[in-house]
């Protein structure tokens, strides 16, 4: 059996050091743009050069992070980005922009390519897809049990890796849509905000409802090597040098002991990772969704990492003199210890290296216990009530030998050129338009088709759930008031390996009910209707077959924000396209030419969707609506039959306040976009709600209560 690589994060050359000091084979970086922790360190480029050469001499190997998606008006700079990296021969990049697998593989073929877990891939149909597309590795989805795992490392050739180790996400990866909302600060573009980890309220009760434990695999690492995992990824670029080595090292131990006494190593590497300063530690959905509950989500827990040192109970000085009052438990903080302090309103979390620390105690008390009390210093900006976490001590420091050498004699930069120009398949000219001009609209649930026959829409979109389909395929239940062609089957951006049976014995049955219009939001979507459509080719002679071939529309979260994701799309096989939820509309108007413009679909109205969440948190949390610090409202919505959400069913987050840009329809008619969705697929659908969206809509005006998401401003940029 090959030994399977040890992949760790450097957030920073201190981190990399670490890495490399305990024994990684290789590291994963970003530079200063396009990757997907743009709120870290990263590297100069004299910085990646240096130490490229260095890890090369070592035998040990480099991946960078070009794991963001991109603006049509940032093309040239990913050119100019990629073909300095072609120049000096990383040994692979992570990417999640299927625009810039395009560019690869265009104009940079020697540039190995790696899909980022950002990219949602959970099954083999999807891992399958992009090794036609020249992909030599896939990241995989980190919502996957080890069966799924197992059973896609047996249907496919590509290599796997797979994150063992660090924070989570409680939204599918990928999928989350929430900091982007608050204010642009897109995790597609690298700069997420972090809303799991705040503190949120629900009537007269708060918590930290979304905050995820970290990943902890390292029990699971033998049985994830012995099924042929290629590599074994942690997760911390925003971590500290020495929390990077203590991770390594454990892991290390591990799995150089794969071949000797298992047991032993894994108790030593477990000792290791007792100093990790991290959160609780879980294995998520790795023993199965439904496996002993939820135990990564826990209120109580703040999602700080750290061992807590209470609240500040004064606070007194300015500047360096700051000092704050805490209570003196069984860990004390010494000086170059280092805190984090968190803000009661979790407003603000700040680092802080200890410079001063005073004892507090009346003369003859102990230094220690109930009552004792200590000064330390503390930086501006935090008060009584603000919590303190011991994060790192003095004595864990650890000085390892430089990787990077001599940087300053590197001068290469990216250059000026100019991106090539894209070009697509030209228009086939139909005669009958496959989606006719006008509006559609979505729902997620059978019983809102009937709310919907009173304005016809021209088509609906109905999500295509394993209850929906069974109501769809039952000739038992009366009729509905949509025909099948009228109806729109809408895939759900998850798609873990579990579900790929389900596919295989719905679809075929609906399409033989008539059901041919589908909305794919997953490259394993497309992977399986490229197989039907393949299966489906047959001679004139059995011109019998009654099911129509399948329409595809790719939906909103093939994130589509250039031209180069989009001729991505359309080489395979789709017929439209719907425009991402976080795009706007100058970049709307810059990626789609006006020749394709009668081909894309705007949502004109939505609930989008902050969090996908795969496990149902019916049974964890039983309230609806709640409440964020600046009292901004929002929905959990939970579904499903089972806690593990393996039917496909899962939970939503959602904005109390709806986005809307009804009043903006005569603009983009002008523009040349006449297909336009109003997505009622979030919230039970209300009669009045929805006459009173219909009437903004006919009417011109803005409807009320209503957020513009990006769709005025934009990505949020710091250089701005």
């Amino acid at each position: 059996m090959k030994e399977p690589e040890l992949l760790a994060p450097a957030g920073s050359p201190e981190a990399l050091d670490a890495a490399v000091g305990e024994g990684a084979d290789g590291v994963y970086l970003g530079l200063r743009s396009f990757n997907a922790r743009m709120r870290s360190a990263n590297f100069t480029y004299s910085q990646f050069e240096g130490a490229l050469r260095s890890l090369h001499r070592m035998g040990r190997k480099l991946y960078v992070t070009v794991n963001t998606v991109f603006e049509q008006r940032e093309a040239d700079r990913m050119f100019q980005f990629l073909k300095y990296l072609a120049s000096l021969g990383p040994d692979g990049i992570i990417v999640q922009d299927l625009g810039t697998i395009r560019m690869v593989r265009d104009n940079f073929p020697d540039l190995k390519l790696h899909a980022s877990t950002q990219m949602n891939i959970a099954s083999a149909r999807a891992v399958n897809l992009l090794s036609r597309q020249g992909v030599s590795r896939v990241v995989l989805a980190r919502e996957l049990s080890l069966d799924e795992i197992q059973d896609l490392r047996a249907k496919t050739n590509m290599e796997l890796e797979v994150f063992v180790h660090g924070a989570l996400c409680v939204s599918a990866s990928g999928l989350c849509l929430f900091s982007s909302y608050l204010g642009g600060k897109s995790a597609n573009r690298g700069m997420c905000t972090q809303a799991c980890r705040r503190f949120y309220r629900q009537d007269n009760e708060g918590g930290y409802y979304f905050s995820p434990s970290d990943l902890q695999l390292l029990e699971r690492v033998p049985l994830l090597a012995d099924l042929g995992v290629n590599s074994f990824k942690i997760e911390g670029r925003m971590k500290s040098a020495e929390y990077v080595g203590a991770v390594v090292s454990a892991y290390r131990r591990v799995i150089d002991g794969l071949s000797g006494d298992r047991e032993k190593n894994l108790r030593e590497g477990l000792d290791i990772l007792k100093s990790d300063f991290a959160r609780k530690k879980t294995l998520f959905y790795f023993d199965g969704p439904a496996s002993g509950g939820i135990d990564w989500l826990k209120a109580d827990q703040d999602g700080g990492t750290g061992i807590p040192l209470g609240t500040l109970l004064k606070v007194k000085g300015s500047g360096d003199s700051r000092r704050g009052l805490i209570p003196a438990g069984a860990v004390q903080p010494r000086p170059g210890d280092s805190i984090r302090l968190h803000r009661s309103d979790d407003t603000e979390r700040k680092a802080h290296k200890i410079t001063a620390l005073e004892d507090a105690n009346p003369a003859g008390m102990p230094e220690t216990g109930t009552g004792a009390k200590i000064w330390v210093s503390i930086p501006e900006g935090f008060n009584p009530g603000d919590s303190v976490y011991l994060i790192q001590t003095r004595r864990m420091s650890r000085r390892y030998p430089p990787v990077i050498r001599g940087a300053e004699g590197f001068r290469r930069e990216p250059g000026r050129e100019k991106a090539p120009e894209i070009s697509l398949p030209p228009v086939k000219k139909a005669g009958k338009p496959l989606f006719p001009e006008g509006i559609y609209a979505a729902v997620s649930r059978i019983e809102d088709l009937f709310i919907l026959q009173s304005i016809r829409p021209l088509r609906v979109m109905l999500q295509l759930t394993r209850k929906n389909a069974a109501r769809l395929l039952d000739a038992a239940k009366p009729p509905l008031p949509f025909n099948p062609r009228e109806i729109i089957l809408v895939l759900d951006p998850c798609f873990p390996q579990v579900l790929e049976t389900a596919l295989d014995e719905e679809i075929p049955a609906l399409r033989e009910k008539g059901y041919y219009q589908f909305v794919v939001n997953n490259l394993g979507h497309l992977s399986y209707f490229r197989s039907a459509l393949r299966k489906s080719a047959k001679p004139p002679e059995a011109a019998k077959q009654t099911a129509l071939q399948p329409a595809l529309i790719a939906g909103p979260y093939l994130y589509q924000f250039n031209r180069w994701a989009n001729a991505f799309i359309v080489s395979l096989g789709v017929d439209a396209m719907i425009s991402p939820p976080e795009n706007n509309r100058q970049n709307l108007e810059k990626t789609v030419n006006p020749g394709r413009r009668a081909f894309t679909f705007i949502t004109i109205f939505s609930y989008p969707a902050l969090f996908r969440i795969r496990a149902n948190l019916k049974g964890l949390y039983d309230f609806g609506e709640f409440r964020d610090s600046q009292d901004a409202g929002f929905r959990l919505i939970s579904e499903g039959d089972n806690a593990g959400g393996t039917n496909g069913e899962g939970s939503l987050v959602i904005p109390e306040k709806p986005f809307s840009i009804v009043d903006k329809v005569p603009f983009l008619k002008e523009a040349g976009f006449h297909r336009f969705i109003l997505d009622f697929s979030g919230p039970t659908l209300r009669k009045k709600g929805y006459r009173d969206i219909m009437n903004a809509l006919h009417a011109g005006r803005p409807l009320g209560n209503a957020s513009r998401f990006n769709w005025k401003d934009g990505f949020y940029s710091s250089e701005a």
